[in-house]
């Protein structure tokens, strides 16, 4: 096992290439954790380290100390990993680890307090240490996709909520039909027949709602075609 570092101020601000000024700057904004304290010595780890090196990224990056120090707390007050994936809960799902420019990158400009604040409610991310956990490379993929297609990321964790409700209610329409003709331990076996259905409905419905607006573009068309026709008919009496 990895001996665990720790260093006195000066070396931390040495290899966090700050100086010391700075450093005790960063720890008055609570942009780092307090130091650990043996009398009058401060000694830091390389939890700090990753920290002010996270930090200096998020500036480069052209992030506000203000804005820093908001999604610092956001994240020390988040849940950890242990209570995101649940003790030896089965997922299909691929946990990713983000350091916080990471996630930044992802996302460019929108990683806001309030954002993040949204993910860590919706259950979407955890920390770990100065990682975060997203709870699904799937979900991560799809939500960073949508942002690149210019859907502000505060709709896509709107929308997240919204669909996180409707999934709870087929989840326990599934497991309660299960439940009451096989056995607790099928549950896990047959999930997979539960997400062919709903990925099957969900694309029946995508088709009914595109054959809809299909439909409507096409009336447009006609009341638009409809009523130059009507305009050129007056023009033509004139």
């Amino acid at each position: 096992m990895t001996e665990k570092r720790e260093y006195r101020m000066e070396e931390l601000a040495r290899l966090a290439g700050i100086t010391v000024r700075t450093l005790r700057f960063y720890r008055e904004r609570k942009l780092i954790p307090p130091p650990r304290r043996e009398g009058r010595i401060a000694w830091y780890d390389d939890h700090h380290l990753a920290r002010l090196r996270t930090i200096a990224a998020l500036l480069e990056r052209g992030h506000t100390l203000s804005g820093i120090a908001e999604l610092a707390e956001a994240l020390d007050n988040g849940r950890d990993v242990a209570d995101l994936l649940g003790v030896a809960a089965p997922t299909e799902e691929e946990p990713v680890r983000l350091t916080p420019e990471e996630l930044a990158a992802r996302f460019e400009g929108q990683v806001t307090p309030e954002n993040l604040a949204a993910a860590l409610e919706l259950g979407y991310l955890g920390t770990d240490g100065d990682e975060i956990v997203h709870i699904s490379r799937r979900l991560l993929d799809v939500s960073s996709a949508l942002v690149r297609e210019g859907i502000p990321l505060a709709e896509v964790l709107a929308a997240g909520k919204r669909v996180r409700e409707h999934v709870d209610e087929l989840a326990e329409l599934f497991a309660d039909l299960v439940l009451r003709h096989t056995h607790e331990e099928d549950l896990h076996r047959l999930r997979p027949l539960a997400r062919s259905v709903v990925e099957a409905e969900l694309s029946l419905a995508l088709d009914r709602r595109l054959r809809k607006q299909n439909e409507r573009d096409k009336q447009d068309e006609r009341d638009e075609r409809d009523e130059r026709d009507e305009r050129d008919e007056r023009d033509e009496r004139d």
